[in-house]
């Protein structure tokens, strides 16, 4: 028999999403083929150290903040700077910092493989704003906002809600690079927008300020490369004003259907808008793509993309999946084999270039 493919399994990390990672990563451990695969956790702290001695997902739940390696340029922790390089990596990190790309170019630079999206893909697809310009860039529909920097607002704070203003009420504050609705506020009030744009630049210096609908919320997973798979739609139906961190993984107190209580036309227009919103981020691997139905007129927009989407068996990207004839341990081999099979079409490229030349030895700047 073989030997089994080493899994280094990312999770936990620096953002305010490193609870959800854990839960995550988890639920893989758990269903990951254990005659094929080897599974190694590897647990970013909160203080950004690789934890992978021991127990990695005992020590991060502790909130144990380990002590780094004395190699600079090492993010392992003191004492485990001789671990091998595990043969792929499988990436379960939310947020900042493992769906941005900066975990996508560091395990470039090691040469391994990674299940999800490459780097460029991961830092558009995290902030909301850069989201929606690419996809009005290939004329797909979203919902109609306005994107404020930091720098901007406290600059000319009377001209930003000028052009909020005329959005109309409600409206939504979002962070633009935070998912599982972190951050999120809907204003009712033009007097509350200033501090609830305050409270969302806490967590980052760009914000998405939306216009509010009364809408359904559609979703839609994504799995594969350029000929992606896409699943049929499910719907939250949520019990708040909106699908809140606390519903979504606290409380429980919306549910979700699958599939979606939508016309068949309509089911099929959300899938074909989600493999071009998929194509147009350079998606690869997997996405949870989610649309916004608006109850009045019955149109479509585009909200979020989501690269790594939740991922225990419960969650809606793996439950619709699951639902479109791929069951969860199927799901995780398939990243696995997507991951592995980017890295083969990725290293034989041509890298290097010499012009045959001595031109640059020695030259002056």
């Amino acid at each position: 028999m073989s030997e089994k493919l080493s899994v280094g399994l990312l999770f936990g990390g620096e953002s305010p999403e490193h609870e959800v990672s854990i839960v995550t990563a988890r639920a893989i451990a758990e269903h990951l083929d254990s005659v094929r695969f080897q599974v190694r956790p590897m647990g970013i702290a909160r203080n950004g150290v690789w934890a992978v001695l021991g127990d990695p997902f005992a020590r991060l739940a502790a909130g144990e903040l380990p002590e780094r390696s004395d190699h600079p340029f090492l993010p392992l922790e003191k004492g485990a700077e001789a671990t091998p390089l595990p043969d792929v990596f499988f990436n379960a990190l939310h947020g900042a910092g493992g769906e941005d790309g900066q975990i996508q170019g560091y395990l470039e630079l090691l040469h391994r493989p990674y299940t999800g999206a490459g780097l460029l893909a991961m830092a558009a697809g995290m902030d909301k704003w850069i989201t929606k310009r690419l996809w009005e860039s290939e004329g797909l529909p979203v919902v109609p906002y306005v994107g404020l920097t930091e720098e901007r607002w406290r600059r000319e704070a009377a001209v930003c809600l000028a052009e909020c203003a005329k959005l109309g009420l409600p409206l939504f504050v979002k962070p633009a690079n935070l998912g599982s609705s972190i951050g999120v506020e809907k204003v009712k009030r033009a007097e509350d927008l200033p501090a609830a744009l305050d409270r969302a630049f806490t967590f980052d210096r760009r914000v998405l300020v939306e216009q509010g609908l009364d809408v359904r919320e559609i979703e839609v997973a994504v799995l594969g490369g350029d000929e992606p798979q896409v699943s049929q739609p499910g719907e939250v139906i949520v019990a708040d004003e909106f699908y809140t961190f606390e519903d979504k993984y606290l409380h429980g107190k919306s549910r979700t259907e699958i599939p979606a209580n939508i016309p068949e036309e309509l089911a099929d227009l959300v899938r074909k808008l989600a493999a071009r919103a998929f194509a147009a981020s350079d998606g690869y691997g997997m996405a949870r793509v989610d649309f916004f139905l608006e109850r009045l007129t019955g149109r479509v927009f585009l909200n979020e993309l989501n690269f790594i989407p939740g991922f225990t068996s419960i969650s809606m990207y793996p439950k619709m999946m699951a639902a479109s004839g791929v069951p969860y341990a199927d799901l995780l081999t398939r990243l696995i084999d997507l991951a592995l099979a980017r890295h083969a079409q990725i290293v034989v490229k041509q890298k290097g270039f010499q012009s045959g030349s001595d031109w640059f030895r020695g030259a002056q700047g």
